[in-house]
């Protein structure tokens, strides 16, 4: 069956799934996520003063590294020869959040979006570490595949979608999640903590590409930033 959890064998126990009889091509993984953050760990990023030093040059080391040590995080991933990792981030000063974005390659037998996913994932968990001593209430949010290609599967994610369609092996159609000028996330404040909750910004933020580099922040007030002494 298409819908069946390929990971448990057929007495449910976990295994990790033969994939000697697939075909090679190249496949593609692109990923992102959201770290929410105060106005004063978002200025700190922003003009590389935080005291810990150079937050997003680190969390891009972590990140690509995260990448490369996926099979050994996630117990049923196959080690995979990783032929390209790029971590980018962009500073959305309106939702006060820095986003982090991964894509990895590899030619192989089998995909690399998880090895995508975590890179996101222990970038912006590098962002948080960095920054906890002047905020402890930061949130990780939005951490989602926006694309796939290579190999059988194909499918498609728009907003609010969770819907898929497969294709055959061998394709080279890919999995993609609309962004755009509507891709971005809508912030709401959370009654009880006066954080933002999930969000997902529409407008644009500035795209990072050194992580010493920045924008300004004019960022809206988002609750109050916990403080500490730094580490």
């Amino acid at each position: 069956m298409a819908n069946e959890l390929t990971h448990f064998d057929a007495s449910g126990n976990a295994h990790m799934v033969d994939v000697s009889e697939k075909k090679e091509t190249e496949r593609i993984a692109r990923a992102s996520g959201r770290i929410l953050v105060s106005p004063a760990v978002y200025e700190a990023i922003a003009g590389g003063t935080a005291k810990k030093g150079d937050v997003l040059g680190v969390a891009r080391i972590a990140g690509i590294m995260a990448a490369k040590k996926t099979s050994d995080a996630i117990p049923l991933c196959h080690p995979l020869p990783l032929t390209r990792v790029s971590i980018d981030f962009g500073l959305l000063p309106e939702a006060s959040a820095v986003e982090a974005r991964a894509e990895v390659k590899t030619r192989g037998v089998t995909g690399v979006e998880m090895e995508a996913l975590h890179a996101v994932s222990v970038a912006l968990l590098t962002i948080y570490d960095m920054c906890k001593a002047l905020d402890k209430r930061m949130e990780i949010t939005a951490l989602h595949l926006d694309a796939k290609s290579g190999g059988k599967s194909s499918k498609s994610r728009t907003p609010g979608s969770s819907s898929a369609a497969s294709g055959k092996d061998g394709d080279t159609s890919s999995s993609s999640r609309t962004r755009g000028s509507t891709g971005g996330s809508t912030s709401t404040e959370s009654p009880d903590t006066g954080r933002h909750a999930s969000s997902r910004e529409n407008g644009s933020g500035t795209d990072v590409r050194s992580s010493s580099g920045g924008a300004q922040s004019n960022a809206p007030t988002r609750g109050t930033p916990g403080t500490g002494k730094q580490e």
